[in-house]
């Protein structure tokens, strides 16, 4: 059962019924500040997983190179294009009732749709759930969208708790997948692709308190790659040393 992708789904969904409901009850100084610890949140999840790492040389390998094929391949502007079309339809459903114009409106939308749908955090932990049966990547996950959804609710309104439609068909989509992968797997090139992830996540951090803008969504490509580095380090390379 897919219980972390639809407790993730679920934080989506009541959290932007809770933040439409209650969001003008709370100062726009509580809002900009509960967001630096959602950052912190996501770096600590990240730190905690990056010290699962079995084969350094074959993790930090794969993120380069995946990120320079995400670069490569415009992948994060692919990711908004994609938003950009899947929220004209929830757009139209929810009209624009906040006080923000239509362009911040829009722009401000697909921002959480691309944050719900394509986060590292979030394939990692769909991932990880389906191939080990591990749900803590997503139930954290969801404490933390709980109120960042809350957070954009305040100003978006109800279309926020749509948007976790589209999040568990993705997500759910990637949990059944990761069960194919699995008995191609080693206990080490788990770990190492948790790593990976946790490297995701302490970057998702960064971005979300605003000191760096990390590419996240080019950096994806790295989540594909890294068991077969990790599998390649380990057969061949290491049997060299």
């Amino acid at each position: 059962m897919p219980i972390g992708v639809i407790i993730n789904a679920a934080s989506v969904l009541f959290g932007g019924i809770a933040g439409a409901l209650v969001g003008h009850k709370l100062s726009p100084k509580f809002k900009t500040e509960i967001n630096l610890i959602f950052g912190v949140c996501s770096m600590g999840m990240g730190i905690s997983t990056i010290g699962l790492m079995k084969n350094m040389p074959a993790v930090i390998f794969a993120i380069i190179i995946g990120t320079a094929i995400g670069l490569a391949l415009h992948l994060g502007d692919w990711i908004n294009k994609g938003a950009a079309l899947m929220q004209k339809p929830i757009a139209k459903i929810f009209k624009n009732s906040s006080e923000l114009s239509e362009d911040e409106f829009l722009t401000q939308l697909v921002t959480i749709i691309v944050l719900f749908c394509a986060s590292g955090t979030g394939i990692y932990g769909s991932l990880t759930s389906g191939m080990t049966g591990d749900n803590s990547i997503l139930i954290s996950k969801s404490i933390l969208d709980f109120f960042t959804a809350a957070i954009f609710a305040c100003h978006l309104g109800y279309v926020v708790s749509i948007i976790s439609v589209p999040q568990f068909l993705i997500f759910f989509v990637l949990f059944l997948c990761a069960g194919l992968i699995f008995p191609l797997t080693t206990p080490d090139m788990i770990a190492d692709f948790k790593a990976c992830g946790g490297f995701l996540m302490l970057a998702t951090g960064f971005r979300m308190i605003k000191v760096k803008n990390f590419p996240i969504a080019d950096m994806i490509p790295a989540m594909v790659i890294v068991m077969p580095l990790s599998y390649i380090w380990m057969t061949y390379i290491m049997a060299l040393v």
